[in-house]
């Protein structure tokens, strides 16, 4: 998984509520494709028409938003189903951080997971952040100091759960992050073996 520590790029405005992860990538989209196939099928009901013309007021194919590493959204983002492929086909876009007022509970979790940061700001701001950055203009998301600055110099303080802070900034999953205790792991089982050396003898 790559290390999350400092992003900075333009910022896709989608102002939306309640966006689903049928919405983010179609189900039928990842039962015929890889997860490094998904990127251009991400959002691919907002971006073309039923004839699958490009969708002029679709942001994501705009110059200015094009491979932009963040992703400005309303409230409850990622709800619906639990596919983890939602935020695989956002990775395939580019996006490396989605910031919200909400997001779905397990979208939020499988975000972790693969390298994504979602942060919850509230609404206001985050309007204020779209505005700021609408014609492309750079922000900026420091993990390391917890900020994300604007485009006007304004610094906003964010706060992450320190397990999963630091499994980004060191690009772990949650295995990762339990094989960094492998010595203890080791350890204990060696005690356990000789401890209750029927349990081992299968």
């Amino acid at each position: 998984m790559t290390p999350f520590t400092t992003v900075v790029g333009a910022a896709v405005p989608l102002l939306m509520d309640n966006v689903d992860t049928d919405v983010v990538i179609r189900i039928e989209r990842l039962t015929a494709l890889s997860k490094h196939e998904l990127g251009p099928y991400a959002f691919e009901v907002l971006r073309h028409d039923a004839d699958g013309r490009v969708n002029a007021h679709s942001p994501f194919d705009q110059a200015q938003f094009k491979q932009a590493p963040i992703l400005l959204t309303g409230p409850n983002f990622g709800c619906g189903s639990s596919r983890e492929g939602a935020v695989w086909a956002l990775q395939g876009l580019g996006i490396r951080c989605v910031i919200a007022p909400s997001f779905g509970d397990i979208f939020y979790s499988n975000c972790f997971q693969n390298g994504v940061l979602p942060l919850r700001l509230p609404y206001d701001v985050v309007k204020r952040l779209a505005a700021q950055t609408s014609d492309g203009q750079e922000m900026t998301v420091d993990l390391t100091a917890c900020t994300v600055t604007a485009p006007n110099g304004d610094a906003l303080s964010f706060e992450v759960e320190a397990p999963r802070r630091r499994a980004l900034l060191l690009g772990l999953d949650d295995i990762g992050m339990t094989l960094q205790q492998d010595g203890v792991i080791r350890a204990w089982q060696n005690n356990d073996r000789m401890r209750r050396p029927w349990v081992w003898s299968i």
